[in-house]
């Protein structure tokens, strides 16, 4: 699974450690930007530390073709035509507000978000 944002300093970081979270690790995720950020978002590694998830060792990663072809199910999150579409692979846009910028109050509400749609997409791709 690849989750891909702009900056992946925020939304697609979220999601990736959710998913591995959720599906206790029998999910292979990646997250990538089509534009990366220098670091990740300070309130969003704060938000994901409330919820048991440390990210002080992720940082932005490119959005690569390679990443792209690698992957089943390919999640965006507002990186529009950025993202590269190959045939036999299951895309979905997620539309979610961008954490850049936000309180950690606002951050939480995203995280949370992002939190129930992973835990659905997790149980329909384990079949639980």
């Amino acid at each position: 699974m690849l989750f891909v944002c702009v900056h992946n300093a925020g939304r697609s970081q979220m999601a990736a450690g959710l998913t591995q979270l959720r599906s206790e690790g029998r999910v292979r995720v990646r997250s990538a930007g089509s534009d990366p950020a220098e670091e990740i978002n300070p309130a969003v590694a704060e938000a994901m530390a409330e919820v048991g998830l440390d990210l002080s060792e992720e940082f932005p990663k490119p959005l690569t073709d390679e990443v792209v072809r690698a992957a089943d199910v390919v999640i965006t999150m507002g990186c529009g035509d950025a993202c590269p579409v190959y045939p036999g692979k299951r895309y979905e846009e997620w539309t979610l507000d961008d954490p850049a910028g936000r309180d950690l109050a606002s951050v939480r509400r995203i995280r949370d978000e992002i939190d129930a749609r992973v835990t659905a997409l997790v149980q329909d791709l384990l079949g639980e």
